[in-house]
């Protein structure tokens, strides 16, 4: 039998469900590996644009599994669920600030812990294209898709020959000096903001670029995503933060089949 994980806090963002690239499975089978008090859903957990393109159609069971699996967290952990809305998931708009049971909906949110601040962003307000270009946005999300497929075949072609995951599209964008620039501003930016509102740290998602790193005096964590790099935020029991990789944990998982819970 494996026991669960336990974390303080556990950050996701960009799963993009209702999208074929969503990695639905290996996340709902990450949430059901952990136990947390605050779970973090840092935007664009579900993407409505891709539900408005293609209807209902796109919307799967194992979406649905995602969400079961919440609802068991809240209901016999009693987890916390901050849920932030993200640019994909604007449709929540209308609803935000909305509180039930154990979960929240806000546009953005303060995590307190052990004396620190950070300010949680999905961090498409500071994304120029996001914002002021959002047609511009969506043509670039159509190769962002085929980016994505790419992916899938070339992890297919992997995973025929028992190699890892491996995410071929954040290798590409990583190449990409303009990729790598936009990232250096969007990360600096977010730095500045926080700082201005006299927080620590900043814990955001996006642009799909897990991170955990200091900029002088402030915190930046990126929880990454669920269509490429399949990573996580977590916060100990001592307020220290890592990012988990959902590959490198089933490799950890192989090796060590029981682990253990820390209360």
């Amino acid at each position: 039998m494996r026991l669960r994980t336990f974390y303080s806090t556990i950050v996701l963002s960009d799963i993009h469900l209702g999208t074929s690239h969503s990695k639905t499975t290996e996340v709902t089978n990450f949430l059901k590996s952990v136990n947390c008090r605050r779970l973090i859903l840092d935007g664009d957990i579900i993407d409505g644009w891709a539900l408005r393109k293609g209807g209902t159609r796109k919307w799967q069971a194992r979406h649905t599994d995602f969400f079961k699996v919440l609802m068991k967290m809240m209901e016999k952990q009693g987890t916390e669920v901050i849920y932030v809305r993200g640019n994909h998931d604007d449709f929540l708009d209308s609803l935000v600030p909305f509180t039930f049971y154990n979960i929240r909906i806000v546009k953005d949110f303060i995590h307190e812990t052990h004396g620190k601040r950070y300010y949680v962003t999905h961090g498409d307000i500071f994304d120029t294209v996001t914002t002021n270009m959002k047609w511009l946005a969506q043509l670039g999300d159509w190769g962002y898709t085929f980016l994505l497929w790419l992916n899938k075949i070339y992890n297919n072609y992997r995973m025929r020959h028992g190699l890892p995951y491996y995410s071929l599209s954040q290798a590409i964008k990583q190449k990409v000096k303009t990729a790598v620039s936009y990232i250096s501003d969007f990360e600096q930016e977010l730095v500045k903001f926080a700082r201005a509102r006299k927080c620590d740290g900043v814990i955001c998602g996006h642009i799909h670029h897990p991170a955990d790193t200091w900029y002088n005096d402030i915190h930046y964590l990126n929880s990454g995503d669920w269509v490429e790099t399949m990573s996580a935020l977590a916060e100990d029991e001592d307020g220290n933060w890592t990012v988990i990789r959902y590959g490198e944990l089933q490799i950890e998982q192989t090796e060590n089949p029981v682990r253990q819970i820390a209360s």
